[in-house]
Protein backbone atom coordinates (compact mmCIF):
# COMPACT_ATOMS: atom_id res chain seq x y z
CA UNK A 1 0.00 0.00 0.00
CA UNK A 2 1.43 3.37 -1.12
CA UNK A 3 -0.87 6.03 0.00
CA UNK A 4 -3.75 6.31 2.51
CA UNK A 5 -6.86 8.09 2.60
CA UNK A 6 -8.02 9.24 5.40
CA UNK A 7 -12.24 10.95 5.79
CA UNK A 8 -11.67 13.75 8.20
CA UNK A 9 -13.82 14.02 11.17
CA UNK A 10 -13.77 16.37 14.12
CA UNK A 11 -10.93 14.47 15.58
CA UNK A 12 -8.77 15.35 13.14
CA UNK A 13 -10.34 19.27 12.11
CA UNK A 14 -10.88 22.24 14.64
CA UNK A 15 -9.69 25.12 12.90
CA UNK A 16 -7.28 26.83 15.11
CA UNK A 17 -6.79 30.58 14.75
CA UNK A 18 -3.29 31.56 13.59
CA UNK A 19 -2.38 33.20 17.05
CA UNK A 20 -3.26 30.05 18.72
CA UNK A 21 -0.93 28.35 21.23
CA UNK A 22 0.49 24.63 21.26
CA UNK A 23 -1.39 23.07 23.75
CA UNK A 24 -4.43 21.90 22.09
CA UNK A 25 -5.58 19.81 18.94
CA UNK A 26 -2.29 19.48 17.41
CA UNK A 27 -2.23 15.75 17.15
CA UNK A 28 -2.87 14.10 13.50
CA UNK A 29 -4.42 10.42 14.66
CA UNK A 30 -4.67 8.11 11.85
CA UNK A 31 -7.12 4.64 11.99
CA UNK A 32 -4.73 2.02 12.49
CA UNK A 33 -5.29 0.13 9.49
CA UNK A 34 -3.34 3.02 7.65
CA UNK A 35 -0.49 2.25 10.34
CA UNK A 36 1.23 -0.42 7.29
CA UNK A 37 2.24 2.56 5.28
CA UNK A 38 4.45 3.90 7.60
CA UNK A 39 5.78 1.23 10.58
CA UNK A 40 9.01 0.70 8.08
CA UNK A 41 9.46 4.23 8.03
CA UNK A 42 11.03 5.14 11.73
CA UNK A 43 9.88 7.16 14.38
CA UNK A 44 10.17 10.37 12.25
CA UNK A 45 8.75 10.59 8.63
CA UNK A 46 9.23 13.51 6.25
CA UNK A 47 6.34 15.21 4.72
CA UNK A 48 5.67 17.54 1.38
CA UNK A 49 2.88 19.96 1.04
CA UNK A 50 1.87 21.73 -2.38
CA UNK A 51 1.25 25.45 -2.51
CA UNK A 52 -1.49 26.15 -4.94
CA UNK A 53 -3.02 22.50 -2.91
CA UNK A 54 -3.08 24.28 0.52
CA UNK A 55 -4.20 27.64 -1.22
CA UNK A 56 -7.29 25.96 -2.21
CA UNK A 57 -8.03 23.78 0.92
CA UNK A 58 -7.80 27.69 2.84
CA UNK A 59 -10.21 29.23 0.16
CA UNK A 60 -12.68 26.14 0.43
CA UNK A 61 -12.76 27.23 3.80
CA UNK A 62 -13.48 30.89 3.94
CA UNK A 63 -16.13 29.37 1.17
CA UNK A 64 -18.20 27.65 4.10
CA UNK A 65 -17.39 30.25 7.11
CA UNK A 66 -19.02 30.55 9.14
CA UNK A 67 -18.30 27.62 11.39
CA UNK A 68 -16.89 26.75 14.49
CA UNK A 69 -13.15 26.98 15.35
CA UNK A 70 -11.20 25.96 18.06
CA UNK A 71 -8.49 28.59 19.26
CA UNK A 72 -6.71 26.58 22.58
CA UNK A 73 -10.14 25.04 23.95
CA UNK A 74 -11.77 27.98 23.25
CA UNK A 75 -14.71 27.58 20.23
CA UNK A 76 -16.37 30.73 18.55
CA UNK A 77 -17.55 31.18 14.79
CA UNK A 78 -15.48 33.00 12.58
CA UNK A 79 -17.72 35.15 9.77
CA UNK A 80 -16.06 35.28 6.03
CA UNK A 81 -14.37 38.16 5.58
CA UNK A 82 -11.79 39.28 3.18
CA UNK A 83 -8.98 39.99 5.66
CA UNK A 84 -9.45 36.32 7.00
CA UNK A 85 -8.50 34.86 3.21
CA UNK A 86 -5.85 37.84 2.57
CA UNK A 87 -3.94 36.72 6.11
CA UNK A 88 -4.07 33.10 5.79
CA UNK A 89 -2.48 33.62 1.89
CA UNK A 90 0.18 36.15 3.41
CA UNK A 91 0.43 33.38 5.80
CA UNK A 92 1.03 30.94 3.46
CA UNK A 93 3.14 33.47 1.28
CA UNK A 94 5.38 33.57 3.75
CA UNK A 95 5.62 29.66 5.01
CA UNK A 96 6.47 28.53 1.28
CA UNK A 97 9.47 30.97 1.22
CA UNK A 98 12.51 29.53 2.00
CA UNK A 99 16.00 31.71 2.60
CA UNK A 100 14.36 34.41 0.76
CA UNK A 101 13.08 32.27 -2.14
CA UNK A 102 9.64 31.58 -3.22
CA UNK A 103 8.82 27.80 -3.55
CA UNK A 104 6.28 25.42 -4.31
CA UNK A 105 7.13 22.45 -2.20
CA UNK A 106 7.77 22.73 1.78
CA UNK A 107 8.65 19.76 3.68
CA UNK A 108 8.08 18.90 7.58
CA UNK A 109 9.33 16.64 9.80
CA UNK A 110 6.54 14.36 11.81
CA UNK A 111 6.88 12.55 14.46
CA UNK A 112 5.34 9.15 14.38
CA UNK A 113 3.90 7.29 17.96
CA UNK A 114 1.65 3.92 18.16
CA UNK A 115 2.47 1.87 21.40
CA UNK A 116 3.41 4.84 23.95
CA UNK A 117 3.23 3.99 27.64
CA UNK A 118 0.75 6.55 29.21
CA UNK A 119 1.84 8.29 32.73
CA UNK A 120 -0.40 5.86 34.19
CA UNK A 121 1.33 2.90 32.45
CA UNK A 122 -1.26 1.67 30.00
CA UNK A 123 -0.36 1.41 26.77
CA UNK A 124 -1.87 3.81 24.51
CA UNK A 125 -2.50 1.55 21.05
CA UNK A 126 -3.83 4.56 18.84
CA UNK A 127 -1.57 5.50 15.74
CA UNK A 128 -1.01 9.29 15.39
CA UNK A 129 1.11 11.91 14.10
CA UNK A 130 2.76 15.06 16.79
CA UNK A 131 5.18 17.74 16.06
CA UNK A 132 3.12 19.17 13.43
CA UNK A 133 3.63 22.54 14.38
CA UNK A 134 6.19 25.06 12.68
CA UNK A 135 6.80 28.79 14.05
CA UNK A 136 6.01 31.30 10.54
CA UNK A 137 6.88 34.84 10.44
CA UNK A 138 4.45 36.54 8.27
CA UNK A 139 3.20 40.43 7.28
CA UNK A 140 -0.50 40.57 8.43
CA UNK A 141 -3.10 42.47 5.87
CA UNK A 142 -3.04 45.01 8.70
CA UNK A 143 0.63 45.38 7.72
CA UNK A 144 1.77 43.77 11.04
CA UNK A 145 4.56 41.79 11.66
CA UNK A 146 3.41 38.31 13.60
CA UNK A 147 4.53 34.82 14.35
CA UNK A 148 1.79 31.71 13.87
CA UNK A 149 2.08 28.65 13.46
CA UNK A 150 1.25 26.31 11.11
CA UNK A 151 -0.38 23.01 10.93
CA UNK A 152 -2.10 20.79 8.22
CA UNK A 153 -4.72 21.00 11.04
CA UNK A 154 -5.97 24.20 9.70
CA UNK A 155 -6.37 22.71 5.97
CA UNK A 156 -8.76 19.82 6.89
CA UNK A 157 -12.23 19.84 7.88
CA UNK A 158 -14.88 17.70 9.88
CA UNK A 159 -17.10 16.33 7.29
CA UNK A 160 -15.75 18.07 4.30
CA UNK A 161 -12.05 17.08 3.58
CA UNK A 162 -10.41 14.02 2.95
CA UNK A 163 -6.55 13.88 3.66
CA UNK A 164 -4.40 11.86 1.12
CA UNK A 165 -0.64 11.00 2.24
CA UNK A 166 1.43 9.07 -0.38
CA UNK A 167 5.02 7.72 -0.05
CA UNK A 168 6.95 8.80 -3.17
CA UNK A 169 9.72 7.18 -4.49
CA UNK A 170 12.68 8.95 -2.44
CA UNK A 171 10.85 7.65 0.81
CA UNK A 172 9.15 11.68 1.66
CA UNK A 173 5.72 11.43 1.96
CA UNK A 174 3.32 13.68 -0.14
CA UNK A 175 0.10 15.45 1.68
CA UNK A 176 -2.52 17.39 0.38
CA UNK A 177 -6.13 17.79 0.94
CA UNK A 178 -9.17 17.60 -1.45
CA UNK A 179 -12.64 18.57 -0.60
CA UNK A 180 -16.50 17.78 -1.24
CA UNK A 181 -19.40 20.46 -1.37
CA UNK A 182 -21.59 17.54 0.20
CA UNK A 183 -20.38 16.63 4.23
CA UNK A 184 -20.06 12.77 4.34
CA UNK A 185 -21.65 12.08 8.11
CA UNK A 186 -20.14 9.24 9.50
CA UNK A 187 -21.48 9.85 13.07
CA UNK A 188 -18.30 11.19 14.40
CA UNK A 189 -18.22 15.10 13.03
CA UNK A 190 -19.84 16.95 16.19
CA UNK A 191 -20.44 20.63 15.85
CA UNK A 192 -18.38 21.84 12.81
CA UNK A 193 -21.14 21.97 10.47
CA UNK A 194 -21.89 25.13 8.79
CA UNK A 195 -23.74 28.01 10.63
CA UNK A 196 -26.45 30.36 9.78
CA UNK A 197 -24.87 33.90 11.54
CA UNK A 198 -27.87 35.71 10.78
CA UNK A 199 -30.09 33.11 13.03
CA UNK A 200 -27.21 31.67 15.69
CA UNK A 201 -25.04 34.38 16.65
CA UNK A 202 -25.83 35.63 20.19
CA UNK A 203 -24.81 39.01 19.56
CA UNK A 204 -24.22 40.73 16.42
CA UNK A 205 -24.90 44.08 15.59
CA UNK A 206 -26.81 44.87 11.63
CA UNK A 207 -25.33 47.90 9.84
CA UNK A 208 -25.92 50.00 7.36
CA UNK A 209 -26.78 53.10 5.41
CA UNK A 210 -30.58 54.50 6.60
CA UNK A 211 -33.53 52.74 5.22
CA UNK A 212 -31.36 49.14 4.12
CA UNK A 213 -34.06 47.15 6.59
CA UNK A 214 -31.91 46.46 9.50
CA UNK A 215 -34.97 46.78 12.04
CA UNK A 216 -37.21 45.01 8.99
CA UNK A 217 -34.83 42.08 9.00
CA UNK A 218 -34.52 41.17 13.04
CA UNK A 219 -38.56 42.02 13.74
CA UNK A 220 -38.87 39.61 10.82
CA UNK A 221 -36.52 36.83 11.58
CA UNK A 222 -38.20 33.09 12.40
CA UNK A 223 -37.00 33.29 15.60
CA UNK A 224 -37.60 36.69 16.48
CA UNK A 225 -41.09 36.18 15.72
CA UNK A 226 -41.23 33.20 17.81
CA UNK A 227 -40.20 34.15 20.95
CA UNK A 228 -41.99 37.74 20.18
CA UNK A 229 -45.56 34.89 20.60
CA UNK A 230 -44.22 34.51 23.77
CA UNK A 231 -43.30 37.53 25.33
CA UNK A 232 -39.57 36.91 24.87
CA UNK A 233 -38.41 39.86 23.02
CA UNK A 234 -37.14 42.79 24.72
CA UNK A 235 -36.47 45.90 22.92
CA UNK A 236 -34.49 49.52 23.86
CA UNK A 237 -33.18 52.16 22.07
CA UNK A 238 -29.89 53.96 22.51
CA UNK A 239 -29.59 57.61 22.78
CA UNK A 240 -27.17 60.18 24.16
CA UNK A 241 -29.07 60.42 27.63
CA UNK A 242 -29.09 56.38 28.02
CA UNK A 243 -27.08 54.97 30.85
CA UNK A 244 -26.51 52.14 32.88
CA UNK A 245 -29.31 52.55 35.05
CA UNK A 246 -31.84 53.09 32.28
CA UNK A 247 -30.46 49.98 30.06
CA UNK A 248 -30.21 47.75 33.48
CA UNK A 249 -32.49 49.05 36.04
CA UNK A 250 -32.12 51.57 39.23
CA UNK A 251 -34.43 52.35 42.60
CA UNK A 252 -36.75 55.00 41.17
CA UNK A 253 -40.05 56.79 42.84
CA UNK A 254 -42.90 54.71 42.64
CA UNK A 255 -46.52 55.24 43.53
CA UNK A 256 -47.55 53.33 46.70
CA UNK A 257 -50.61 53.00 49.23
CA UNK A 258 -49.56 52.87 53.27
CA UNK A 259 -51.99 53.30 56.31
CA UNK A 260 -52.65 56.05 58.25
CA UNK A 261 -52.07 56.32 61.38
CA UNK A 262 -53.18 58.43 64.87
CA UNK A 263 -50.00 60.23 66.81
CA UNK A 264 -50.65 57.12 69.22
CA UNK A 265 -49.01 54.96 66.22
CA UNK A 266 -52.21 53.03 65.84
CA UNK A 267 -53.74 52.24 62.52
CA UNK A 268 -56.80 54.55 61.70
CA UNK A 269 -60.24 53.25 60.78
CA UNK A 270 -63.39 54.30 59.10
CA UNK A 271 -66.78 53.80 60.94
CA UNK A 272 -66.64 50.48 59.04
CA UNK A 273 -63.72 49.44 60.94
CA UNK A 274 -61.81 49.25 57.73
CA UNK A 275 -58.64 50.62 57.42
CA UNK A 276 -57.55 53.69 56.40
CA UNK A 277 -54.82 54.25 53.53
CA UNK A 278 -53.55 57.25 51.70
CA UNK A 279 -50.98 57.36 48.46
CA UNK A 280 -47.34 57.78 49.16
CA UNK A 281 -43.72 58.15 47.41
CA UNK A 282 -41.83 54.66 48.15
CA UNK A 283 -38.38 53.89 45.92
CA UNK A 284 -38.58 50.30 44.33
CA UNK A 285 -36.27 48.74 42.10
CA UNK A 286 -37.54 48.88 38.23
CA UNK A 287 -35.69 46.84 35.81
CA UNK A 288 -35.23 47.93 32.65
CA UNK A 289 -34.33 45.95 29.26
CA UNK A 290 -31.73 44.41 29.85
CA UNK A 291 -32.45 42.68 33.21
CA UNK A 292 -36.06 41.82 31.59
CA UNK A 293 -34.37 39.92 29.34
CA UNK A 294 -31.97 38.39 31.78
CA UNK A 295 -34.72 37.26 33.80
CA UNK A 296 -36.31 35.77 30.98
CA UNK A 297 -34.03 33.79 30.11
CA UNK A 298 -33.06 32.09 32.96
CA UNK A 299 -37.10 31.67 33.94
CA UNK A 300 -37.22 30.12 30.78
CA UNK A 301 -34.16 27.93 29.28
CA UNK A 302 -36.18 26.19 26.91
CA UNK A 303 -36.88 29.54 24.90
CA UNK A 304 -34.87 31.76 22.89
CA UNK A 305 -35.15 35.21 24.64
CA UNK A 306 -33.86 38.48 22.57
CA UNK A 307 -32.75 42.02 23.44
CA UNK A 308 -33.02 44.27 20.43
CA UNK A 309 -31.16 47.61 21.00
CA UNK A 310 -32.16 49.89 17.98
CA UNK A 311 -29.21 52.40 17.34
CA UNK A 312 -26.98 51.37 19.43
CA UNK A 313 -24.28 53.76 18.51
CA UNK A 314 -26.66 56.42 19.13
CA UNK A 315 -25.31 55.87 23.40
CA UNK A 316 -22.11 55.63 25.02
CA UNK A 317 -21.71 52.20 25.11
CA UNK A 318 -18.96 51.85 27.78
CA UNK A 319 -20.59 53.80 29.99
CA UNK A 320 -24.00 52.37 29.08
CA UNK A 321 -23.16 48.97 29.27
CA UNK A 322 -20.44 49.69 32.07
CA UNK A 323 -19.35 46.16 34.12
CA UNK A 324 -22.00 44.17 31.90
CA UNK A 325 -18.70 44.22 28.92
CA UNK A 326 -17.25 41.34 30.25
CA UNK A 327 -20.17 39.31 30.09
CA UNK A 328 -20.23 39.85 26.61
CA UNK A 329 -17.68 37.03 26.41
CA UNK A 330 -19.25 33.50 25.33
CA UNK A 331 -17.91 30.16 25.80
CA UNK A 332 -18.33 27.33 23.81
CA UNK A 333 -21.76 26.91 24.72
CA UNK A 334 -23.09 30.01 24.53
CA UNK A 335 -22.91 30.88 28.31
CA UNK A 336 -20.04 33.84 29.51
CA UNK A 337 -17.48 32.67 30.32
CA UNK A 338 -16.09 35.37 32.89
CA UNK A 339 -19.65 35.97 35.39
CA UNK A 340 -19.40 39.32 37.11
CA UNK A 341 -20.59 40.01 40.56
CA UNK A 342 -24.04 41.70 41.04
CA UNK A 343 -24.35 45.06 42.58
CA UNK A 344 -26.02 44.89 46.18
CA UNK A 345 -29.47 46.41 44.58
CA UNK A 346 -29.53 43.72 41.74
CA UNK A 347 -28.51 40.84 43.59
CA UNK A 348 -31.08 41.66 45.99
CA UNK A 349 -34.36 42.59 43.34
CA UNK A 350 -33.09 38.85 41.68
CA UNK A 351 -33.15 37.30 44.74
CA UNK A 352 -36.87 39.34 45.77
CA UNK A 353 -40.44 38.02 45.12
CA UNK A 354 -43.06 39.86 42.95
CA UNK A 355 -46.13 41.34 43.55
CA UNK A 356 -48.11 37.85 43.38
CA UNK A 357 -45.24 36.72 45.83
CA UNK A 358 -43.40 34.30 43.30
CA UNK A 359 -39.60 34.32 42.96
CA UNK A 360 -38.30 37.16 40.49
CA UNK A 361 -35.76 34.66 39.64
CA UNK A 362 -37.08 30.73 39.83
CA UNK A 363 -33.31 29.37 38.15
CA UNK A 364 -31.60 30.62 40.78
CA UNK A 365 -28.28 29.65 38.88
CA UNK A 366 -28.82 33.49 37.14
CA UNK A 367 -27.53 34.50 40.61
CA UNK A 368 -25.17 31.58 41.73
CA UNK A 369 -22.54 32.74 44.05
CA UNK A 370 -23.90 36.39 43.60
CA UNK A 371 -22.35 36.77 40.18
CA UNK A 372 -24.42 37.36 36.60
CA UNK A 373 -24.09 35.41 33.93
CA UNK A 374 -25.76 35.68 30.63
CA UNK A 375 -27.35 31.70 29.31
CA UNK A 376 -26.99 30.84 26.05
CA UNK A 377 -30.27 31.42 25.47
CA UNK A 378 -29.92 35.19 25.32
CA UNK A 379 -29.46 36.36 22.26
CA UNK A 380 -28.62 40.27 21.94
CA UNK A 381 -29.25 41.77 18.55
CA UNK A 382 -28.56 45.58 17.66
CA UNK A 383 -29.15 48.09 14.63
CA UNK A 384 -26.71 50.73 13.66
CA UNK A 385 -27.39 53.48 11.63
CA UNK A 386 -23.58 54.20 9.85
CA UNK A 387 -25.11 57.65 8.67
CA UNK A 388 -25.92 58.84 12.21
CA UNK A 389 -24.11 62.51 12.89
CA UNK A 390 -25.01 61.73 16.70
CA UNK A 391 -21.83 59.16 17.46
CA UNK A 392 -20.06 57.80 20.48
CA UNK A 393 -16.98 55.99 19.26
CA UNK A 394 -17.24 52.42 19.92
CA UNK A 395 -13.85 51.29 20.65
CA UNK A 396 -12.56 47.83 19.32
CA UNK A 397 -12.91 46.14 22.75
CA UNK A 398 -16.41 46.46 22.56
CA UNK A 399 -16.71 45.92 18.58
CA UNK A 400 -15.05 42.19 18.67
CA UNK A 401 -17.16 40.87 20.96
CA UNK A 402 -20.07 40.93 18.17
CA UNK A 403 -20.60 39.50 14.75
CA UNK A 404 -21.27 42.30 12.45
CA UNK A 405 -23.51 42.09 9.40
CA UNK A 406 -23.89 44.70 6.91
CA UNK A 407 -26.60 45.50 5.38
CA UNK A 408 -26.61 46.47 1.42
CA UNK A 409 -28.59 48.99 -0.46
CA UNK A 410 -31.62 46.97 -2.33
CA UNK A 411 -33.32 49.47 -3.96
CA UNK A 412 -36.59 47.03 -5.59
CA UNK A 413 -37.42 45.43 -2.32
CA UNK A 414 -41.25 46.71 -3.68
CA UNK A 415 -43.12 48.69 -6.01
CA UNK A 416 -43.68 52.18 -4.66
CA UNK A 417 -44.42 55.24 -6.12
CA UNK A 418 -43.96 59.17 -5.29
CA UNK A 419 -46.94 61.40 -5.07
CA UNK A 420 -46.47 64.75 -6.76
CA UNK A 421 -50.00 66.08 -7.80
CA UNK A 422 -51.37 63.92 -10.79
CA UNK A 423 -48.22 62.19 -11.56
CA UNK A 424 -46.72 59.12 -9.50
CA UNK A 425 -42.49 58.24 -9.79
CA UNK A 426 -41.13 55.08 -9.23
CA UNK A 427 -39.35 55.46 -5.72
CA UNK A 428 -36.59 53.36 -6.93
CA UNK A 429 -35.69 55.11 -9.93
CA UNK A 430 -35.32 58.06 -7.92
CA UNK A 431 -33.13 56.14 -5.38
CA UNK A 432 -31.26 54.74 -7.79
CA UNK A 433 -30.65 58.08 -9.33
CA UNK A 434 -30.06 60.05 -6.16
CA UNK A 435 -27.26 56.77 -5.28
CA UNK A 436 -25.42 57.08 -8.83
CA UNK A 437 -25.28 60.65 -8.14
CA UNK A 438 -23.91 60.45 -4.11
CA UNK A 439 -21.38 57.74 -5.28
CA UNK A 440 -18.75 59.55 -5.71
CA UNK A 441 -15.17 59.82 -4.49
CA UNK A 442 -15.83 62.28 -1.86
CA UNK A 443 -19.45 60.73 -0.61
CA UNK A 444 -19.86 58.62 1.86
CA UNK A 445 -21.72 55.42 0.70
CA UNK A 446 -23.31 55.26 3.92
CA UNK A 447 -25.24 58.70 3.22
CA UNK A 448 -27.30 56.98 0.52
CA UNK A 449 -30.57 56.28 0.55
CA UNK A 450 -32.08 52.39 1.56
CA UNK A 451 -35.52 51.27 0.45
CA UNK A 452 -37.23 51.80 3.40
CA UNK A 453 -35.82 55.24 4.16
CA UNK A 454 -39.56 56.84 4.64
CA UNK A 455 -42.60 55.16 5.01
CA UNK A 456 -45.50 54.81 2.08
CA UNK A 457 -49.23 53.59 3.08
CA UNK A 458 -50.59 51.30 -0.05
CA UNK A 459 -47.25 52.21 -1.84
CA UNK A 460 -47.66 55.52 -2.22
CA UNK A 461 -45.16 57.92 -0.63
CA UNK A 462 -46.75 61.18 0.09
CA UNK A 463 -45.57 64.83 -1.56
CA UNK A 464 -45.14 66.02 2.30
CA UNK A 465 -43.26 63.03 3.44
CA UNK A 466 -41.19 62.97 -0.09
CA UNK A 467 -40.01 66.84 0.89
CA UNK A 468 -40.11 66.92 4.67
CA UNK A 469 -38.16 63.44 4.84
CA UNK A 470 -36.53 62.75 2.33
CA UNK A 471 -35.25 65.58 0.34
CA UNK A 472 -34.50 67.72 3.81
CA UNK A 473 -32.48 64.57 4.70
CA UNK A 474 -30.14 64.81 1.50
CA UNK A 475 -30.23 68.87 1.44
CA UNK A 476 -29.49 69.38 5.27
CA UNK A 477 -27.36 66.29 6.05
CA UNK A 478 -25.75 65.43 2.32
CA UNK A 479 -25.60 68.03 0.22
CA UNK A 480 -24.50 70.61 3.02
CA UNK A 481 -21.63 69.26 3.45
CA UNK A 482 -20.72 67.46 -0.70
CA UNK A 483 -22.38 70.19 -2.38
CA UNK A 484 -25.65 70.11 -4.36
CA UNK A 485 -24.58 67.45 -7.07
CA UNK A 486 -24.24 69.61 -10.53
CA UNK A 487 -26.60 67.86 -12.58
CA UNK A 488 -29.35 69.39 -9.96
CA UNK A 489 -27.77 73.08 -9.93
CA UNK A 490 -26.90 75.62 -7.50
CA UNK A 491 -27.84 78.97 -6.03
CA UNK A 492 -30.87 80.00 -4.27
CA UNK A 493 -33.00 78.64 -6.62
CA UNK A 494 -32.13 75.63 -5.14
CA UNK A 495 -32.25 76.05 -1.42
CA UNK A 496 -34.96 73.62 0.65
CA UNK A 497 -36.93 76.36 1.41
CA UNK A 498 -37.65 76.89 -2.89
CA UNK A 499 -39.52 73.06 -1.86
CA UNK A 500 -42.73 75.13 -0.09
CA UNK A 501 -45.23 77.86 -1.10
CA UNK A 502 -45.29 80.17 1.07
CA UNK A 503 -48.25 79.32 2.41
CA UNK A 504 -46.20 76.10 4.04
CA UNK A 505 -47.62 73.49 1.68
CA UNK A 506 -45.73 71.95 -1.15
CA UNK A 507 -44.33 73.41 -4.45
CA UNK A 508 -45.29 70.47 -6.62
CA UNK A 509 -44.04 72.34 -9.79
CA UNK A 510 -40.18 72.62 -7.66
CA UNK A 511 -40.68 68.85 -6.71
CA UNK A 512 -41.81 68.05 -10.21
CA UNK A 513 -38.39 70.33 -11.86
CA UNK A 514 -35.89 67.97 -9.51
CA UNK A 515 -37.35 64.95 -10.86
CA UNK A 516 -36.73 66.67 -14.61
CA UNK A 517 -33.35 67.31 -13.58
CA UNK A 518 -32.74 63.89 -12.64
CA UNK A 519 -34.15 62.50 -15.66
CA UNK A 520 -36.57 60.93 -13.86
CA UNK A 521 -40.10 60.69 -15.86
CA UNK A 522 -43.43 59.72 -14.21
CA UNK A 523 -44.80 56.60 -14.72
CA UNK A 524 -48.58 57.08 -14.27
CA UNK A 525 -50.96 60.32 -14.20
CA UNK A 526 -53.81 59.84 -11.78
CA UNK A 527 -57.36 61.54 -13.27
CA UNK A 528 -58.24 64.01 -10.44
CA UNK A 529 -62.25 63.15 -11.53
CA UNK A 530 -62.04 59.27 -10.62
CA UNK A 531 -58.94 58.86 -9.37
CA UNK A 532 -57.72 55.91 -11.95
CA UNK A 533 -53.85 55.68 -12.98
CA UNK A 534 -52.76 55.45 -16.54
CA UNK A 535 -49.68 54.37 -17.61
CA UNK A 536 -47.68 56.86 -19.48
CA UNK A 537 -45.38 55.91 -22.09
CA UNK A 538 -41.34 57.30 -21.87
Amino acid sequence: MEEIVKHINDTNASYRALNAGDAKNTDLFLDNEHYELFKDAGEQITVRFNKENLQKAILFIASILPRKYDNSSTHKTIPFSSAFVLDQLAFLDAFFTVEGKKVEIRSQVWNARKGVEKKNGEIDNRFYFNGLLEDVSYKSIGGEFKTAKFTIRNYVVGGYSDLHIRKSEDGIFDVWVTNVLEPYNDGKEKGYEQIDVSRQSLQQIFYGAPGTGKSHKIKNDANVKAADEKNLVFRTTFHPDSDYSTFVGAYKPTMDKKAVRNVAGDIVKNTDKEEVYEDCITYSFVPQAFLQAYVAAWNNPDDKVFLVIEEINRGNCAQIFGDLFQLLDRDCDGCSEYPIMADKDLAKYLNSKDENGQDVLTNKDGIKDGKLCLPKNLYIWATMNTSDQSLFPIDSAFKRRWEWVYMPIDTRKENWYIQIGDSRYSWTDFLNKVNDELLTDETAEDKHLGFYFCKAENGIISKETFVAKVLFYLWTDVFKVYGIPPVIGSGKDWSFAKFYNSDGSVNETKVKELMSKLQIEPVTTTNPEDGTAEIESN
